[in-house]
């Protein structure tokens, strides 16, 4: 959970940073093609998307095409920051979004933002030239960044679709310090595997369930869906534990009942994970026979 929070506000305060034109310090330079300006001008609904480390290509996109940012409103921080008054830090940035574009976005949306979900809200702000002329305009984006921070993409408009922070079976999350990072090939050392998407609704339809029935429950289904995602595999026999996602209750009111299940390898002395390299697909067609498969590894958490 820290690590999805951390890796959240790094990528708030580096897409802040980006702004049309000008640039700023530290931050990213947009040059002033037809495309950026309409991007950095864009209206609530509109999706944005880039290719490029500092989002010289930033650029709008229909919303049911892969895009990083989703615009939720636009707010004047005039009242704060007066004609003449010197332009925010990126800190301060981050700090006007997150406290002036939470309420747009759950209006936005038409429900709250699961604070423990896959959106953070971000914003785009005036350049430096636009500043001085006096705009003071904040365009709030609704926004996915994995654990390490880095964006992903999102297909279809947020509101449609669950805010649960939940990744394809087949991602593998990279090991960042002993915690979790951005996805990355499963064939290079990794945190995590996942290997299932649960929806918890689908059994507990009578509210929010404690999380030791959440973990009581997933022990029994996420054993069942790693037999399916790569049966035969050995979890003891490669030192990996099976474990899952639970949900808070923020979650849960959020409409966020969906959780993976994963597996991944703790170090010998608990103070983290372990790096785990490949996939246990591939495990499990190197495997020999047997006749009998062995007992899987499982931990809740």
């Amino acid at each position: 959970m820290i690590g999805v929070f951390l890796g959240a506000v790094v990528a708030l305060s580096l897409s802040v940073a980006f702004s049309w034109g000008g640039g700023v310090a530290g931050g990213g330079k947009v040059e002033e093609s037809p495309e950026a300006k309409a991007a950095f001008h864009a209206n609530a609904g509109a999706c944005l998307n880039w290719v490029q480390p500092d989002a010289s290509d930033i650029h709008t996109v229909p919303c049911a095409q892969p895009h990083l940012y989703e615009v939720t409103g636009v707010v004047s921080v005039g009242d704060k920051y007066p004609q003449g008054a010197p332009a925010p830090s990126v800190d301060e940035w981050r700090d006007l979004a997150m406290g002036r574009c939470t309420d747009g976005a759950e209006k936005y949306l038409g429900k709250q933002l699961d604070p423990f979900g896959k959106f953070t809200v971000s914003a785009l702000r005036p350049g430096t030239d636009e500043w001085a002329d006096g705009d003071r305009d904040m365009r709030c984006v609704l926004q996915w960044a994995a654990p390490g921070g880095a964006l992903q993409p999102v297909t279809g408009n947020a509101a449609g679709q669950s805010q649960a922070a939940v990744w394809e079976p087949g991602t593998c999350l990279a090991l960042a310090d002993k915690t979790v990072g951005n996805p990355i090939d499963c064939a290079q050392p990794h945190a995590y595997e996942i290997v299932a998407t649960v929806d918890l609704k689908t059994h507990f339809t009578g509210g929010y369930p404690a999380q030791n029935d959440q973990a009581t429950w997933l022990d029994t289904e996420c054993n069942h869906d790693v037999q399916g995602y790569a049966g035969g595999v050995d979890l003891d026999a490669q030192k990996l534990i099976l474990t899952w996602d639970l949900r808070e209750q923020e979650s849960w009111d959020a409409g966020s009942t969906l959780v993976n299940c994963k597996v991944a390898a703790k170090l010998p002395d608990n103070s983290g994970l372990a790096p785990v390299t490949g996939s246990i697909r591939q495990q499990a067609q190197d495997a020999p026979p047997a006749s009998s498969a062995p007992p899987t590894s499982k931990a809740s958490g």
